[in-house]
């Protein structure tokens, strides 16, 4: 089958998590189709080594919010024009800065500012376990990270939050707040690890790329902006409110719990409507 220039970016975490039926199918019809399928999540790449795994995910994947897009081995014939590094068994472009440096941004972020943060790393796997509610196998994975820093505030109120989070950005740091913990980050960028993927499925393609993102709230607005459609799996009417203008007219709602979700979503992807 000829390769489509068609690229799905798609907000796992959530999608996951909810353990949707039809889902794994709707992938494995993206396969089939010959329509790349790059995953984007919030977690690091030891976190989806078990869902690559289980889903037989042979494309890149954009990890850590934003901090790095990762290839398999020789996915691409062409060599990047950005600098690749090894990291496990992938190929990687880093977006943001390796740790440690979102560790010692962090630690002087809060003494700059007199907020006490309590940073992932400085706990053990069975303290991360206790505080997060986590098994502790999982908690362990959550601790090993390629570039952000996860954090807690101990005791802050949520306008010490904010002059955290402003200080933070005035040192080009990018914090942003997980469903439990926050996560500090130095030069994290969603939109360029779009592009750099783009610049590559340009190049082996021979024609650009047309991006389409699908998602429900995780990175929804971030992703959906960096690409040439998205189709906006609703569970979360909140989206839907923020959204106006050109992005909105650009935006495929569909609910994401309707019976035929996902053979509309790749339909939509397919016909890019």
């Amino acid at each position: 089958m000829r390769p489509s220039n068609v690229v799905v970016y798609c907000a796992i975490d959530s999608l996951m998590a909810k353990d949707l039926a039809g889902f794994p199918t709707f992938l494995e019809s993206l396969v089939e189709a010959g329509i790349p399928c790059v995953w984007s999540s919030s977690r690091t790449r030891i976190q989806l080594d078990a869902a690559i795994r289980k889903f037989g995910h042979g494309h890149p994947f954009l990890a850590e919010g934003g901090c790095g897009v990762y290839m398999p081995e020789d996915y691409f014939h062409l060599k990047p024009k950005s600098q690749t590094m090894r990291l496990g068994r992938f190929t990687c472009i880093p977006v943001a800065t390796l740790l440690p440096a979102a560790s010692e941004a962090l630690e002087d972020v809060a003494e700059e500012t007199g907020i006490e943060v309590v940073p992932l790393s400085a706990l053990s796997p069975r303290e991360l376990s206790q505080n997060a509610g986590l098994p502790q196998k999982e908690a362990e994975l959550l601790r090993q990270r390629d570039f952000d820093e996860l954090f807690f505030f101990a005791g802050a109120s949520d306008a010490d939050a904010q002059i955290f989070v402003e200080a933070a950005t005035k040192k080009k740091a990018a914090v942003r707040r997980g469903e439990i913990f926050w996560s500090l980050s130095i030069g994290a960028d969603l939109r360029r690890c779009v592009g750099e993927l783009s610049a590559l499925f340009e190049r082996s393609m021979r024609i650009r790329p047309f991006n389409v993102a699908i998602g429900t709230t995780e990175n929804a607005r971030e992703l959906f902006a960096a690409c040439n459609r998205s189709i906006l799996l609703k569970d979360c009417p909140e989206i839907e409110q923020e959204k106006s203008g050109p992005e909105r007219r650009q935006t495929l709602e569909l609910e994401l719990f309707s019976p035929d979700v996902w053979e509309r979503a790749l339909e939509a992807i397919q016909t890019r409507n």
